[in-house]
């Protein structure tokens, strides 16, 4: 495929069950792929380059003649084909095409690890897996993409429970929707791009997994009045001047998309329902970027917000300008680009732009005003333990606790030290006691809070056993300290520890973000 053209004729999936056979007895999956190339040639296929798997799969195996079809897209003999697919469907198909005694792939087939350990398959463009062998680079209008490292991390963060209806928008190769097909009976999925809905198709199909309802359209307008239990998206939220790829851009001024798409989410969901999004929003000078998002988040919804990366307009530009393989062309035109992007961020008042992640939660007791919303937006772009989703659905039920419970309602409650918390002593080496106590996850969101040492003292013996007040009046007891002053401001602090997971209310089950 050239970097300005695209195939007319995509594959059809009514031989993926046998294709799927074949792939699978050849081990081309995530795993066979680490044990052909080794950790260098995997490492390096992923940064886009090759020729350390080209070098891995010299031999006629059908494992690298598949890895040379699909991934690394060299055309291979017809005889050496036929030893690694059952070559007459998969020309029948599609999937390859021959010329002579030569096939060659139409298509990009990539081994991905399902959470579970399933062996599933990304379709996409020929050179448009991300981070594969071909890069993005300047592709046609309408590509579709395979799998990206915002993938992977939506997929990541997504809440797992048993739903009904499951909504991708905007689903690309359809790799939320592969997710979704596990534990949503009916998913949906929809695209602007129409072709996206045909490499969705050939992914669920090629991956074994149940079909999806594809719909054409934009944003939530394929879906007429219909609702949700879980709503996922990677939308374009690249902020840029026009439209040019569909794949990133979203065709609107600054970070209205994302806005768009979070405040119309609302409405969709069903009570307790998520959407999940990934976005980018603006720093607007003079406006405080937390304020930006929480106008974002709509009436009736809970809502976590978090921010992950941020980037000044330079970096911002200079990032997608590689994307786009801009910086490989004329350096006049790469100049004029450049200063295009700038020009929009002045107009816009644009200082930076941040990335995170947008999870909203629809709660009718926030609706009909019987409890206020919680809306929680911070950034921490520290190192996280993915997959993140039941640490998702942890927070929001964490939430429902505190809202549920005043200061004498906590104190009464019993509560118990999250697995994987560690303390951490800070002072001087020699010192007779430290200058702070930290408590760590070890899982997780990985957070670290500085507590005193009351604080420490209470997490520490939290077994369920005693009530707060019980064990606050033996601290003050043990520590000379007033009980009735302990019991008056120590609720703060213990709502933070439970917020932010380091204690847990005893009787409730231990999350599964802890391993259980």
């Amino acid at each position: 495929m050239s970097t300005t053209s695209l195939p007319l004729r995509l594959p059809v999936p009514a031989h993926a069950a046998r294709l799927r056979e074949a792939l699978l007895a050849a081990d081309f999956t995530a795993d066979g792929l680490l044990d052909l190339l080794g950790a260098p040639a995997y490492a390096a296929l992923a940064r886009s380059e090759t020729v350390p798997a080209l070098r891995a799969t010299r031999g006629d195996s059908p494992l690298e003649t598949l890895v040379r079809l699909f991934l690394l897209q060299k055309a291979v003999g017809y005889e050496r084909a036929a030893a690694a697919l059952p070559l007459e469907e998969a020309l029948a198909d599609g999937w390859v095409v021959r010329e002579d005694d030569i096939v060659s792939a139409t298509v990009d087939v990539r081994p991905y690890g399902g959470p579970d350990g399933e062996d599933w398959f990304i379709v996409s463009d020929l050179g448009c897996a991300v981070g594969g062998a071909g890069g993005i680079g300047k592709k046609a209008e309408g590509v579709v993409l395979g799998v990206g490292g915002a993938s992977t991390t939506l997929a990541g963060i997504t809440v797992r429970t048993p739903v009904s209806a499951a909504l991708d928008l905007g689903t690309g190769s359809g790799i939320q929707a592969l997710h979704a097909a596990q534990h949503a009976t009916l998913v949906t999925a929809t695209d602007l791009n129409p072709r996206a809905l045909d490499f969705t198709r050939l992914t669920l199909a090629l991956s074994g997994a149940r079909e999806a309802e594809l719909l054409a359209g934009s944003l939530f307008e394929p879906v007429d009045g219909d609702t949700y239990d879980l709503i996922v998206s990677n939308p374009p939220f690249v902020i840029s001047p026009g439209a040019r790829l569909t794949y990133r851009d979203g065709g609107m001024g600054g970070d209205d998309l994302c806005r768009t798409l979070v405040q119309q989410a609302g409405e969709r969901l069903n009570d307790g329902g998520y959407a999940q999004f990934l976005a980018n929003w603006q720093h607007v000078e003079g406006e405080e970027w937390q304020e930006r998002l929480r106008s974002w988040v709509p009436a009736g919804c809970d809502a976590w917000i978090v921010q992950r990366e941020v980037q000044d307009v330079t970096q911002y530009a200079e990032l997608w300008l590689r994307d786009s393989g801009d910086h490989r062309g004329d350096p006049d035109a790469y100049r004029v680009a450049y200063g295009r992007w700038l020009d929009e961020f002045e107009a816009l008042k644009t200082r930076a732009v941040g990335f995170g992640w947008i999870t909203i939660r629809r709660n009718e007791a926030v609706a009909s005003g019987a409890v206020e919303p919680s809306i929680v937006i911070e950034e921490w772009p520290h190192p996280v333990e993915q997959p993140l989703g039941p640490t998702v659905r942890a927070h929001f039920e964490r939430q429902d606790y505190l809202r549920g419970h005043d200061d004498a309602a906590l104190l009464a409650d019993r509560f118990t030290l999250a697995p994987e918390v560690v303390q951490e002593q800070v002072g001087l080496p020699g010192a007779e006691d430290p200058e702070h106590v930290v408590l760590r996850q070890n899982r997780g969101m990985r957070r670290a809070t500085k507590v005193d040492h009351v604080g420490a003292g209470f997490a520490g013996v939290c077994d369920g056993t005693l009530s707060a007040g019980r064990i606050l009046d033996a601290i003050g007891q043990l520590m000379g300290e007033d009980p009735v002053v302990l019991r008056d401001r120590m609720p703060q602090a213990i709502r933070l520890l439970v917020e932010e997971g380091f204690l847990l209310p005893a009787g409730e089950e231990t999350p599964e973000e802890y391993g259980a």
